[in-house]
C-alpha cells in the first residue's frame, strides 16, 4: 500500500491486511490512486473532495469509502482530521464469501457478487456526528495498534476492532440489486481486488505496468502493450482488470492525470503543455480525461493548488 492523500502516508507500514493512521491536514491533496480500498473517517474540521463524483464536501460524521485505483483528492476547509483505514482487497473478499457462504460456491463466485452488488467505488457516507462518535475508540485502538505493527500477535484484535467499525458503516454503503442465481452476469465492474501477497498476480501485469509507468508519455496502443508482453490484445484487458480493476487504457489515463495533476501544482506551464507533457496531443481532450477523473477541470485545480501554495506544517 502506498498512500499520501487525505488519508496520509503508508509506505513505511509493515505488511498488514488492515492499517490505520490518524493525520491532521491543511493543504490540499492529490488526486492520487492506491492499491488497497480505504476508509476515511472525517473526525474534525471538512474539505472538499474531488474525484470522479465531482465536488462534494465533506464533514465531522462522513465517512469516504476509496475503492483500490481510484483517483481522489481533497482542499481542505482551514484543517481537517481524519482516521483512514488501509484495507486489503482480499482480504474484503474474503469476508464477502463467508458472510454469503450459504449461496456462493467460492472466492471467485465472492469477487464476481461483490463486483456486482458494490456497484459504486467511491462513496460518501453521512453517518452523523452521533454515530461517527460510537467509532472514535474503535478507531483510536486500531491506530494503536497498528502503529505497534505487531500484525500476528494483534490480528485477532484488529480483526475484531473492524468488524465493530464495519458494521455501523456498511449499511450505509450503496449497493445494487444481490443477483437472484449464480449465473446472473454484473452489470457493473468496480476495482476487482488483485492477488497481492497472497497471490501474486500475474507476471504479465505486473510487467505491463511497469511498462506504462516507465513512459506514459508514449503515444501507447493496446496492441503496442500486447507485442511487448507477447500476449493477445484480449489476452492483455484481461490481466488488467484482474489485476487492477482498470483497462489498460483506463490505467494509463489514470498515471497520465496524476502525473498532470503534480505539474499544475509545481510548474507554471499552460495547460496545453502539460498536456503533452504527459502524453496528450490535445489539451481539450486532456482536459476531458483531467475531469472526468478528478472531478474539477485543470484550471479550477491548479486554482486550488495555488490558495495553499504554502502548507502548514502538521
Amino acid at each position: 500500500m502506498a498512500a499520501h492523500a487525505l488519508i496520509g502516508d503508508a509506505r513505511s507500514i509493515t505488511f498488514s491486511p488492515l492499517v490505520a493512521r490518524t493525520r491532521r491536514l491543511h493543504w490540499p491533496i492529490g488526486p492520487l490512486a492506491h492499491d488497497c480500498v480505504k476508509i476515511i473517517v472525517v473526525r474534525d474540521g471538512s474539505a472538499i473532495l474531488f474525484s470522479e463524483f465531482g465536488q462534494k464536501p465533506v464533514k465531522v460524521g462522513d465517512v469516504i469509502v476509496l475503492g483500490a485505483n481510484m483517483l481522489c483528492g481533497s482542499e481542505p476547509e482551514g484543517h481537517i482530521t481524519v482516521t483512514t483505514i488501509y484495507a486489503d482487497t482480499d482480504y474484503l473478499i474474503d469476508q464477502v464469501f463467508w458472510q454469503h457462504v450459504g449461496f456462493l460456491q467460492d472466492r471467485l463466485d465472492a469477487q464476481e457478487f461483490a463486483a456486482t452488488i458494490y456497484t459504486e467505488p467511491t462513496q460518501i457516507l453521512r453517518l452523523g456526528e452521533d454515530r461517527a462518535e460510537q467509532l472514535m475508540p474503535w478507531l483510536d485502538e486500531l491506530v494503536a495498534l497498528s502503529i505497534e505493527a505487531r500484525p500476528v500477535e494483534n490480528f485477532h484484535r484488529m480483526q475484531a476492532l473492524w468488524f465493530s467499525i464495519a458494521h455501523i458503516i456498511f449499511p450505509f454503503i450503496k449497493t445494487s440489486p444481490i443477483r437472484t442465481s449464480s449465473t446472473q452476469r454484473a452489470t457493473g465492474w468496480p476495482t476487482q481486488p488483485r492477488h497481492r501477497r497472497f497471490s501474486p498476480i500475474r507476471s504479465e501485469a505486473r510487467r505491463g505496468a511497469e511498462l506504462l509507468r516507465a513512459d506514459p508519455v508514449r503515444h501507447w496502443s493496446v496492441t503496442d502493450l500486447a507485442d511487448e508482453l507477447h500476449l493477445s490484445k484480449s489476452q492483455v484487458g484481461r490481466v488488467f482488470v484482474e489485476a487492477f480493476g482498470k483497462s489498460p487504457i483506463a490505467y494509463l489515463t489514470m498515471l497520465r492525470t496524476e502525473q498532470m495533476a503534480g505539474l499544475l501544482r509545481s510548474t507554471d506551464g499552460s495547460i496545453a503543455a502539460i498536456s503533452h507533457e504527459v502524453g496528450w496531443r490535445d489539451p481539450d481532450f486532456a482536459a476531458r480525461q483531467f475531469r472526468r477523473s478528478v472531478g474539477v477541470t485543470p484550471s479550477k485545480y491548479r486554482a486550488i493548488s495555488r490558495r495553499h501554495a504554502a502548507p502548514q506544517a502538521g
